[in-house]
């Protein structure tokens, strides 16, 4: 579904991502985990089309994609739910969910997925009408979620949905991630709680320095000592 291959993204004279070459199964979950620093969020940006390449290329169902424009990216269905939410805290609940299919014009389809995502969270429809600066965090992480979720994406790129949350909120939100995962989406899923990541993944890569240094699948990892030792502290 989706492939890097020899991905390089500069900032000034810094080389943030050196050569990156991974692919995304289409209807499954892929992480990838690293330390702060180590080029994941960038990563996804290039595949959103929010910094441009300095080198390589990306392919998105056979369609290459490096050098499109962000809103481009999304219209050829691909999410990007941010590190941070990014939600607009005075608007509702339900506003910031429809700002999500601002490119749609299927009205019983954007009905429908509104649904989907109440059946996801249900918190979020009891506060539908509440602005977003009035919920917890767990439930503005949901909301950052659902909001993805509403451009009725084929590929979900998530950026670090744990941040912040209590363990018991982190376990509900990957629970909620496998089952949009189930229901047909495609997921790349970057995550420092490499435990829950590789938990659910099927396949993950480790980043380091803005390389991958190791990749496999998600059990594989799990049982991998470097891996154990560095980022599950195990």
């Amino acid at each position: 579904m989706l492939s890097l291959k020899n991905v390089e993204v500069r900032y000034g004279g810094v080389m943030a991502l050196r050569g990156i070459s991974l692919d995304v199964e289409a209807g499954s979950i892929t992480t990838l985990i690293g330390a702060n620093g180590a080029g994941k969020s960038t990563c996804l940006k290039a595949i959103s089309g929010l910094v441009p390449l300095a080198s390589g290329e990306i392919r998105f169902q056979d369609q290459r994609i490096d050098g499109i424009k962000a809103d481009k990216v999304v219209g050829l269905g691909i999410g990007h739910v941010p590190e941070g939410k990014r939600l607009f805290l005075e608007m509702s609940v339900f506003d910031n969910l429809m700002i999500g299919a601002f490119l749609r014009r299927d009205k019983q389809g954007i009905a429908d997925d509104l649904e989907r995502i109440y059946g996801y969270f249900p918190a979020l429809k009891k506060a539908s009408g509440r602005p977003a600066a009035s919920l917890s965090v767990g439930e503005q992480q949901m909301l950052a979620i659902g909001r993805g979720v509403m451009c009725r994406p084929k590929l979900l790129l998530l950026d670090e949905p744990s941040l912040g949350l209590s363990p018991i909120m982190s376990q509900e939100v990957a629970d909620i991630i496998e089952r949009i995962a189930r229901d047909g989406m495609s997921i790349l899923l970057i995550e420092q709680n490499a435990v829950l990541a590789l938990k659910i993944a099927k396949k993950g890569y480790v980043m380091e320095r803005g390389a991958i240094a190791l990749e496999g699948s998600g059990e594989e990892l799990q049982g991998n000592d470097y891996v154990r030792q560095v980022y599950l502290g195990l």
